[in-house]
């Protein structure tokens, strides 16, 4: 069910984002202490701001009155991805190369799951990234979570 609704959710927000430059990142439509969260998360070049999210909501608040189709009670929340954005796909990667990103691996490579470092490189297969010094290749199809690590120093 939940499947079913996200990818509605995705038909009906796509024309909207692309209309206004806007690219979906992600989308969660779960249940938590408070109900029912329908939580979106949108980007574009150089940062969302929170009139993109107001105006966003809004629309695809409205188109989803309209449609009807999620019989739960829910709260529509739009949001940026934040300093630490998932990382999922190729294009998500090529985006930040040069920075420092956080890869959690299905399976250990070198003894290890986690790894945090520089992006080199991004190919089809999967990523480079520098750990102590070394470079690391991590396949795509090896990668449980990623997303950009915050350097403060």
């Amino acid at each position: 069910m939940s499947a079913e609704i996200k990818e509605r959710v995705k038909t009906l927000i796509d024309p909207i984002l692309l209309e206004q430059g806007l690219e979906l990142v992600e989308m969660e439509y779960r249940r938590e202490p408070r109900g029912w969260v329908l939580r979106i998360y949108i980007d574009k070049e150089g940062g969302v701001t929170l009139e993109d999210c107001t105006r966003i909501n809004q629309e695809l608040g409205r188109l989803l009155d309209v449609e009807d189709f999620i019989t739960n009670p829910y709260v529509l929340e739009v949001s940026s991805p934040g300093l630490t954005r998932p990382l999922k796909t190729e294009r998500d990667f090529r985006k930040v190369k040069s920075q420092r990103v956080k890869v959690r691996t299905f399976e250990p490579i070198m003894d290890r799951r986690e790894f945090r470092g520089k992006l080199l490189e991004v190919s089809d297969q999967g990523i480079e990234i520098e750990v102590d010094g070394k470079r690391i290749f991590i396949p795509f199809s090896n990668i449980g979570k990623a997303q950009l690590e915050i350097d403060f120093k």
